[in-house]
């Protein structure tokens, strides 16, 4: 007898720490850690954008990977915080202020295929789990 799945299951998400038992490993706590790093990072790069010429602003930067790395190198769940975020202490150019342009730029979209990237793993993560809970 096969057991036909609703459809708003289907819809449902699981958070990253409701899987873990489920699917036997840290995944999906791995990469909703990810997604909350980016997205930060995101958040701050824009800001960094947004006041490239304003005097004696110090570029932002945002650590979110030493946490992670730290984390599934102990066995541990990763923590979803956003990561650090810490001032640039790059040379300023005459009005002290450190953010160039084209470097933004290109951690703004590294940051974007990042997030994609893990986003699709995420999505297939769920997938395999939707696909495992209508065979069983």
């Amino acid at each position: 007898m096969l057991f036909r799945v609703p459809p708003e299951v289907d819809r449902v998400l699981l958070h990253p720490s409701a899987t873990r038992s489920v699917i036997g490993d840290i995944t999906p706590a791995a990469l909703h850690a990810s997604l909350s790093g980016l997205a930060q990072r995101s958040r701050v790069t824009a800001d960094n954008i947004a006041n490239v010429n304003t005097p004696g602003f110090l570029a932002g930067r945002v650590d979110f990977e030493s946490s992670l790395k730290g984390a599934l190198r102990n066995g541990d769940t990763p923590q979803v915080n956003g990561g650090t975020t810490m001032r640039s202490l790059e040379p300023t150019n005459t009005n002290g202020n450190n953010v160039h342009l084209d470097q933004e730029t290109l951690i703004a979209t590294e940051t974007g295929l990042r997030y994609q990237l893990a986003l699709n793993a995420l999505d297939g993560k769920y997938n395999s789990l939707r696909t495992a809970l209508r065979t069983a």
